[in-house]
């Protein structure tokens, strides 16, 4: 599989070694020093492309890959404002595009517990809140994964919103604390990342399975028994 790669920090080049190791290779590398240079011919000889980069670099990298008839898959987070105009012009274009606020593995099987658990709280008194502590360097607060918590978790307990709190520290990848608490007792649910490897894995695993697919796609879909 050809990949390339939108945005090559961090995850860009942990994504790179994987996917080398896994037999891929990487066709090009876009970041901040060469994106004003990119059409979307470059991107033509890919497979599939893979966005880690800002939230204000995604959306024009989606439009960039759905130009070029590429599948891309999404990972940054903080413009999932703009989703539905977003699969609107997928839709449009025939193009493919797989977003997800984590795509840890361990994390997707963390919000199925929570929301089967918060679905067994619904008539019990308990108030949810949820925490999440990333590194310094993250730009956008709360973080997707505590937002796409929060919805499974106030979907399945009917309520109108859950508190988020949020903590930046150095060198954290991603904690995340979801909180049922009573005059009774306490009960917790926690995912803490070691590393930012289950990330690009993911993100490998989810090119690999989207790049002969049409449409819109989120780790609910992948990881559903076919």
């Amino acid at each position: 599989m050809k990949i390339t790669l939108l945005g090559y920090g961090k995850m860009g080049r942990i994504i790179e070694k994987l996917a080398t190791e896994d037999g891929h290779q990487v066709v090009l590398r876009v970041d901040e020093h060469n994106r004003e240079k990119i059409s979307a011919d470059d991107l033509r000889d890919a497979d599939v492309a893979i966005d880690f980069s800002r939230p204000d670099a995604a959306i024009a990298n989606i439009d960039l890959a759905l130009e070029a008839g590429v599948p891309i898959v999404v990972g940054t987070t903080g413009w999932h404002n703009k989703l539905e105009e977003v699969r609107k012009r997928v839709v449009e274009t025939n193009g493919t595009l797989f977003y997800a606020t984590n795509f840890s593995i361990g994390v997707n099987l963390f919000f199925a517990t929570a929301n089967y658990l918060a679905a067994r709280m619904k008539d019990e008194d308990y108030t949810p809140s949820i925490e999440e502590t990333h590194h310094a360097e993250k730009l956008d607060a709360p973080s997707g994964t505590a937002i796409t918590l929060e919805e499974g978790v106030r979907g399945a307990m009917d309520r109108e919103a859950v508190h988020i709190t949020s903590y930046r520290e150095d060198k954290v990848p991603g904690t995340h604390v979801l909180r049922f608490s009573s005059a009774i007792d306490t009960i917790e649910l926690t995912h803490t990342a070691h590393s930012r490897e289950g990330f690009a894995r993911g993100a490998i695993t989810a090119a690999e399975w989207v790049r002969n697919r049409s449409g819109v796609f989120t780790m609910t879909d992948m990881l559903s028994p076919a």
